[in-house]
Order: C-alpha cells, then structure tokens, then sequence
C-alpha cells in the first residue's frame, strides 16, 4: 500500500493514522516524515509539537541518527516552537557535534559520506551541483560541512611536520657534538 500523497499535505489524523500504521506503506519515509512535521502549514503549532511528540516516540532510533544523517532538520524539528538565540543555536550544534561523534562511534563508522554529508550543497539555489553525489573531502564537497576535532583534514601538515622534527634531531645532534669538542 502507498501513502499517495506528500506528507505535508496531510491533516492531524492522517499523520497519527499513518505513523501507527508504517508498516502497511510501502512508501514511508521517516526522514520525510520529520521534515513535514516543520514544514506543513495545515497543521496549528500545537498539532506539530503533539505530533512530533508521536513521531520521536514511535522511531526514537531514527530521530537520533537524524542529529548525523540530517542534522539542520533535527534542530528545526527538536526545536519546533521555540525562538532560538546566537548562544543557543551553537550551543544546539556544538551538542549535534558531540553526539555526531559518539554515534560514529558506536556505529564504528569512520566517514560520514551519507545524508546531507554526500551530497554537493553550497547554499547557491541556481548552483548546478546541487544534489549531486560526492565523495567526502573532494574539491566540490561543501565547506560548511562539520567537522571534529580527530578530524585529519591537513594531510599535507604531516610532510611538514616531519621536516621539522628532522631538523630538530639533526640541530640536536651538531648542539650535542659542539659541547663534546668544546670540554
């Protein structure tokens, strides 16, 4: 059985009938379901909250991979209704980054080349690229994406690193033999 209609168009009752009974659609798609929830204008804002109420109840699992597949629709959806300051919305994203870690983590995952992260996304809406798949750190990956700190994303530092630390030793070495000749 299918949906056969966009989830924003559907009314209180549709959605509540729809989320008990996902199993029947062939269609459902959650991360769709939770984009609705913020974007419907059928729906009042304390409809939404109860909804997303249900929502996050019935497909808790999938609400918190959202924070990595999809993390600006999990702020809209986990802060539906509420104004946000500056210091709350990096507070939101400095938590989202957190928690972005601990899942890869747990999932051992060592790249986040899926979601929002695979997909070429500059902010530009006449941009060409947008919605083509990418590799993760490619020229044309966005650079507003997130990033942790056990990030390696300056490979070519290692190189120069290394020449550092040879100097070091070397410089070491001729200070070491200049004190030796001097006594």
């Amino acid at each position: 059985m299918k949906v056969g209609k966009q989830f924003n168009m559907l009314t209180y009752g549709e959605y509540l009938h729809l989320i008990e009974n996902h199993k029947k659609f062939t269609d459902f798609n959650t991360l769709g379901l939770f984009r609705s929830i913020v974007e419907t204008t059928k729906l009042s804002l304390e409809e939404k909250l109860e909804l997303r109420k249900v929502a996050v109840a019935a497909f808790a699992k999938t609400f918190d991979f959202l924070q990595l597949k999809d993390p600006k629709t999990y702020i809209e959806v986990s802060t539906l209704g509420e104004t946000l300051t500056k210091a709350d919305e990096s507070q939101a994203w400095d938590d989202i980054r957190q928690n972005q870690q601990r899942i890869l983590e747990s999932k051992r995952l060592s790249h986040r080349n899926f979601g929002t992260y695979s997909k070429h996304d500059c902010g530009y809406d006449t941009c060409h690229l947008n919605g083509v798949m990418i590799r993760q750190g490619s020229r044309l990956a966005w650079s507003g994406e997130m990033g942790f700190h056990s990030d390696n994303r300056h490979s070519w530092y290692k190189g120069l690193k290394a020449e550092r630390h040879k100097r070091d030793r070397k410089s070491e070495q001729q200070i070491m033999a200049q004190r030796i000749l001097e006594e």
